[in-house]
């Protein structure tokens, strides 16, 4: 069979698979007009433009595993989308026009609360703040919480395991989950909703599709861990001179306030420039400047000025020892809100100043300083006069080390060195027994770059689970993983 057939068989099955998918959504549940597919077929960062003949948006979980069904049966790749505020391509389809996209916006109900149990079920589209607000008026504590989360959908926080500010006392997104509800590859519905603490009845399925980026099933819903919420938030802004004083406050503050502590936000001078000169309403919560800055948030169960005299023992302690040089205390939400907003506003800010080559990155805790060091004057020796702009979760080690360029610099020309200089900064991160992904995933942007720092026998293994859920490689296509094997053959690597 010639190549010019199979194109035409191909684009025959696109074309059938498109009008029963339309049919099965209805009028309501699919547009083709441009203007509405725009900003659904872009990267949030701009690095990947896609392309599709039709987005749909199916109204429960019925409709989409028959979407689902009827693209595998033509071989039609399925791109599940949340809120598309990924940050490596995962959630976008890609050039060709061969894939129909698939929005689980309007899975947008909370099916159940319990607040005895502690449990809440919701669908794919819920919005992470909507989440967040249905368990504070039922006095709990949904801890999930970052930058995105007015717009990010809880399916793709689970999809992509995401991180966020609270991950040092609750976790990361997989550990917030009890249960899964999952259409596969081929439009069977695994309903793994269970509600239990303890189900030890062997391979724990919900943990292979949480992280796994809608490439071995598509989330449709989730049983959520709710906690009791708190009664006192202290949050502090702490200034520093170099980062091992960062993790010796850590150090004081675990020894007087337990795992009271919630978030331990690192950033370095140059984001809180940044902040205040394009983001309004900013200000600097110290009087001097300092090389290094601390977001220090605690929470507790607690009613009344203990926790504060928790948090003002351990600054005090700190001060005294050296270990900081100036502190900040809230005494009101809107002083907590204002210090919060410094921290959540550096990625806006970035992008104002002229953006960078960016790096999401984990390395073990105590190494946090001298893997900063190396990286900065590493990519220094590269790039002279680029811009280190390195904040982040320091609690769990995660640090956004973004590289913006040098003031006078040609963006484009800069940006054209992204590869190369992700290979510096990664190469150190490995150096460290790091992580090149701590909390953003691979999508695309690292599909291939994961390669130089798994095992070949990690990513053998990557390909073998593919293969065995999704032989076709009809979910996702080309994301996470470069392909998928057939069963029974050999090693995935590309």
């Amino acid at each position: 069979m010639s190549e010019r057939t199979n194109q035409q068989f191909a684009l025959q099955g696109l074309e059938w698979a498109v009008s029963h998918v339309k049919a099965v959504v209805g009028p309501k549940g699919w547009t083709d007009d441009p203007r509405v597919l725009a900003p659904h077929l872009e990267e949030r960062r701009g690095l990947f433009r896609g392309a599709t003949p039709v987005m749909v948006s199916p109204a429960d979980t019925g409709e989409v595993a028959e979407v689902v069904r009827l693209c595998a049966a033509s071989g039609i790749g399925v791109v599940p989308q949340g809120g598309n505020t990924g940050l490596c391509g995962g959630a976008v389809p890609d050039e060709s026009g061969a894939q129909v996209l698939l929005s689980l916006a309007r899975l947008d109900r909370i099916r159940e609360l319990d607040a005895a149990g502690n449990t809440m079920t919701v669908e794919a589209g819920c919005i992470l703040a909507d989440v967040q607000a249905a368990a504070a008026d039922a006095d709990r504590l949904f801890p999930l919480s970052l930058a995105a989360e007015g717009s990010c959908q809880i399916g793709g926080n689970l999809s992509t395991n995401a991180g966020g500010t609270a991950v040092l006392r609750y976790g990361n997104a997989r550990d917030l989950v009890l249960g899964l509800e999952v259409v596969l590859p081929d439009g069977r519905i695994w309903n793994g909703l269970r509600k239990l603490r303890k189900d030890n009845t062997g391979y724990d399925l919900k943990q292979l599709f949480i992280g796994s980026e809608g490439t071995l099933g598509i989330v449709t819903a989730a049983v959520l861990r709710l906690f009791p919420r708190p009664r006192s938030v202290v949050t502090a802004f702490v200034g520093l001179r170099d980062v091992a004083r960062a993790l010796e406050l850590l150090d004081r503050a675990r020894a007087v306030c337990g795992d009271a502590i919630t978030g331990f936000e690192l950033m370095s001078r140059i984001c809180l420039d940044f902040c205040f000169r394009h983001v309004p309403g900013t200000r600097d919560p110290l009087e001097a400047e300092h090389p290094w800055y601390v977001l220090l948030e605690l929470q507790s169960g607690l009613a009344g000025t203990g926790p504060q005299e928790c948090v003002e023992e351990a600054l005090a302690a700190a001060l005294d020892a050296g270990a900081i040089e100036d502190a900040a205390v809230a005494t009101s939400e809107a002083q907590a809100y204002a210090m919060w907003k410094l921290r959540e506003s550096i990625p806006e800010a970035e992008l104002r100043e002229g953006g960078g080559i960016k790096h999401d990155v984990s390395v073990p805790l105590p190494d946090v300083p001298a893997f900063l060091d190396r990286a900065t004057r590493a990519v220094g020796e590269a790039v002279p006069g680029a811009r280190v702009v390195a904040f982040g979760h320091l609690g769990d080690g995660n640090i956004h080390f973004n590289v913006g360029p040098p003031t006078d610099a040609d963006k484009e020309a800069f940006l054209a060195r992204w590869g190369a200089v992700n290979e510096i900064v990664h190469d150190i991160v490995a150096s460290f027994g790091g992580s090149i992904s701590a909390e953003h995933g691979l999508g695309r942007l690292k599909r291939d770059e994961i390669v130089r720092y798994k095992s070949a026998l990690e990513i053998d293994l990557m390909a073998r689970v593919k293969a065995a859920l999704d032989p076709d490689g009809i979910l996702n296509p080309g994301k996470v993983v470069r392909r998928a094997l057939s069963p029974g053959t050999g090693s995935g690597c590309p």
